[in-house]
């Protein structure tokens, strides 16, 4: 049986000329940006927005190649998790706001041959923001090219799937000095708060995660925080800029921060974290501040994404 694997993520921009019609993307989704009037208003809204952002970023990018690495690091995931599963799996990327988008992944999987599918988000954590989104735009490509009757399993969220909290584990447990004696900071990205209590059940799984992954450190001290906030309205918290300075305040003078809620290297792992936070954690008075690598290719992560992608198919 032939089987089309379909990893959904965000996407980014792959070039400095890339970023405002990324953001543009972005801001138009209606789950990210809403507002009264925004069904009338929310296209020019999202043009101004993201130009005028994206004069404020383009430094940030052009201080990582002039690009997101999260599109090339997908591509290589789905590579390698294709040699994994083997030649009866055909594994492609479709990314919500930019390239390569749902319709080119679908084509791709329906000229192949695909007779079923499997579809993975790369969000661990299930928000209606992020892999709801991304569900809603890949059902729309698969109504276009008419593959909706192809058997489908979709895989909603992994929060606490044990190859995955293994992996984490294991770069967090790289990351640790010698002897351990750290306190350990997640960091998740934000969500606005309405979200949580219009039901969303990412804040939930996120703190499921964390349970997950302390349980191979028992004993630690650990705190979770929340990056990435955007615009006026309240996000949730406490937010990881606080949080830094005030574990700092308490007398830490060695962090270690996971970026929980990701699964590879993007601008908020590369700058906001091993830029922004780390001076902020330097001045604040912390003496040693690291973040452990991102799982991107990491062996035990493509084996925890080829294990999750075995346990849908039992689904069929």
């Amino acid at each position: 049986m032939k089987t089309g694997v379909i990893l959904l993520n965000m996407g980014g921009p792959d070039s400095i000329e890339a970023i405002q019609p990324f953001l543009e993307n972005l801001f138009s989704d209606p789950e990210i940006l809403r507002f009264p009037l925004s069904f009338i208003l929310q296209k020019p809204l999202a043009r101004f927005i993201s130009k005028k952002r994206a004069v404020k970023v383009a430094p940030l990018y052009e201080a990582m190649g002039g690009e997101s690495p999260q599109c090339r690091i997908t591509a290589e995931q789905a590579r390698l998790l294709g040699e994994e599963l083997g030649d009866d799996y055909r594994v492609v990327v479709a990314m919500r706001y930019w390239n390569p988008r749902a319709d080119e992944a679908v084509r791709e999987v329906k000229e192949w041959g695909a007779e079923r599918l499997v579809v993975l988000p790369l969000y661990p954590h299930y928000s209606r923001a992020t892999t709801g989104t991304s569900l809603t735009d890949l059902d729309v490509a698969l109504k276009a090219a008419g593959a909706v009757g192809l058997p489908r399993v979709t895989v909603t969220s992994w929060e606490d799937f044990p190859p995955y909290v293994e992996a984490l584990a294991e770069t967090l447990k790289e990351a640790m000095p010698e002897g351990g004696e750290t306190t350990i900071l997640f960091s998740a990205h934000g969500l606005p708060e309405r979200l949580i209590k219009e039901g969303d059940p990412y804040l939930a799984q996120v703190e499921r995660t964390v349970a997950a992954v302390m349980e191979r450190f028992p004993g630690k001290p650990n705190k979770l925080s929340f990056q990435s906030r955007t615009g006026p309205v309240k996000w949730l918290e406490p937010y990881t800029d606080e949080m830094i300075k005030e574990l700092a305040g308490d007398g830490v003078e060695d962090l270690t921060v996971l970026a929980v809620s990701f699964v590879s290297d993007h601008i908020e792992t590369l700058q906001e974290i091993d830029v922004e936070y780390r001076e902020l954690a330097l001045e604040a008075g912390m003496k040693r501040f690291r973040r452990a690598p991102a799982l991107n290719a990491r062996p035990s992560f493509i084996r925890a994404l080829a294990k999750r992608v075995k346990a849908a198919e039992e689904e069929f």
